[in-house]
């Protein structure tokens, strides 16, 4: 916290009796032995581990809904498909009668093209028996216009004999011979040549209108199977689509799917790690304030036995300003826990200590033997002890919980004097620890990190 100025001289407040504190003006104790600072100075403080942020924890509602969006999806895209597979089984077919109609639509034009054909070659049977009945009605009219001018009694005998001449003659022996043997045949085949020609008539106009219809019928057929393909071709292609669009909504629900119960995943996983950090945090803790509190006391019986044993000291109302000879040899480690927050500017203000995170509670210690200059409220900190060392300077303790000395008692290192807390501007269990050399209590601070390596007590986290 930035530097504070105290909110007036607050009445002291009358704290718990520190533990084990059953008199009040006891001899001075002096430095703890050198071997025994030693063994507290190996009391670390674990470095801060940072903690990485907590990933996005999809909740059990979130998860259920895309399984169930992506089962909706499942159910569609199999629906789909069925229907999908209905409309090719019913294109195929329809496919198969448009090309059955087309291929009806070839025999018919065929067969139309085969009664022009045959309607063709009846024309000609017509007009070669016509040719033949012009040429027969030709000698027949000749000879009935012969008969006409010599007389209808005119006898074969006469008209040979009225002939003018051996050409003519022999000319009207070979016709009396003609139509006296063809007459007959020859009106037979005029007659013949006559239904022939209206026969073939007939059936080259029946057969060419018979195929015309059934070209007709067939190019009917074709158009109507060709529009019915088309019409299934689209249906078949409207839902080839819709199934398209479905597996692709399928599949966006299976990656949300998944993506969600990645998440949660990685939230887990995030949680076994940050529970396996707390622990080993907890852990490390414990280990540092076990290892704090051995030092502290083997610090507190060290002096007591070298106070027993009339060690040098300055008595029990030493006003804390000097101290023995060897009183700066004995530092303790005052508090075990994780450094959060080092010594300098931050945020644009400037941070006059070090804040130490551990759970409320957590013993704190006296660095070394002096006197308490104040304790209680205090602006910004809730609760505070102020602590004068035999060196000289001023220790701070603040957001403390409770705090076990009175202003004016004397204490030895390592001497438990307060406890962690949460108090005053604090955003969660930690305590505020400053150092003024100077002897002043609230200017002159310095790095307490640097302060307490300079003197053996490696604080890890902060300082050089």
């Amino acid at each position: 916290m930035s530097q504070r100025c105290p909110s007036g001289p607050a009445t002291p407040r009358v704290g718990r009796r520190r533990p084990g504190a059953g008199r009040r003006g006891r001899p001075l104790r002096t430095a703890v032995l050198g071997m025994v600072a030693g063994a507290t100075l190996l009391v670390t403080a674990a470095p801060a581990v940072a903690v990485p942020p907590p990933p996005v924890n999809p909740s059990d509602s979130q998860l259920g809904d895309a399984a169930s969006r992506q089962q909706a999806a499942a159910a569609e895209v199999g629906r789909i498909a069925a229907l999908l597979a209905a409309a090719e089984s019913e294109l195929e077919r329809v496919g198969v009668e448009a090309e059955a109609a087309g291929t009806a639509y070839l025999i018919a034009e065929e067969e139309l093209m085969l009664a022009q054909e045959a309607a063709d070659r009846a024309a000609v049977e017509l007009r070669a028996a016509a040719d033949a009945v012009a040429v027969a009605e030709t000698r027949i009219a000749a000879f009935s216009r012969d008969s006409y001018m010599n007389g209808s009694s005119l006898t074969s005998s006469a008209a040979l004999l009225d002939s003018a001449g051996p050409g003519e003659l022999i000319q009207r022996a070979a016709m009396l011979d003609y139509v006296a043997e063809t007459q007959l045949d020859v009106l037979g085949g005029l007659e013949v040549a006559r239904v022939r020609q209206a026969n073939a008539d007939s059936t080259a106009r029946a057969a060419r209108d018979d195929r015309a219809a059934a070209e007709d019928a067939a190019q009917a057929a074709k158009e109507a199977a060709d529009a019915q393909l088309a019409v299934h071709q689209a249906a078949y292609a409207e839902v080839a689509t819709q199934k398209t669009q479905y597996e692709q909504q399928l599949q966006a629900a299976q990656i949300h799917l998944l993506e969600l119960q990645g998440a949660r995943n990685a939230y887990q996983q995030w949680e076994e790690q940050k529970r396996a950090e707390e622990a080993a945090a907890a852990a490390a803790a414990e280990r540092a304030a076990r290892e704090a509190a051995a030092a502290a006391e083997a610090a507190r019986r060290a002096a007591e036995e070298e106070a027993a044993n009339g060690g040098a000291g300055n008595g029990g109302d030493d006003d804390g300003s000097g101290g023995g000879g060897g009183a700066h040899a004995g530092y303790v480690k005052p508090f075990s826990g994780r450094v959060t927050s080092c010594f300098g500017p931050r945020w644009g203000v400037f941070h006059n200590g070090i804040d130490v995170a551990s759970a409320v509670g957590t013993p704190l210690y006296a660095p070394i033997a002096g006197r308490v200059v104040r304790t209680g409220p205090a602006t910004g900190f809730g609760l505070a002890v102020y602590l004068r060392g035999d060196d000289g300077a001023v220790y701070v303790y603040g957001h403390i919980n409770d705090y076990f000395v009175r202003t004016g008692d004397r204490v030895v290192a390592g001497e438990h004097i307060a406890e962690v807390g949460n108090r005053g501007n604090s955003t969660g269990p930690h305590v505020h620890f400053e150092v003024h050399p100077n002897g002043r209590m609230y200017s002159g601070a310095v790095d307490p990190a640097s302060w307490l390596n300079a003197r053996g007590i490696s604080v890890g986290g902060c300082g050089g």
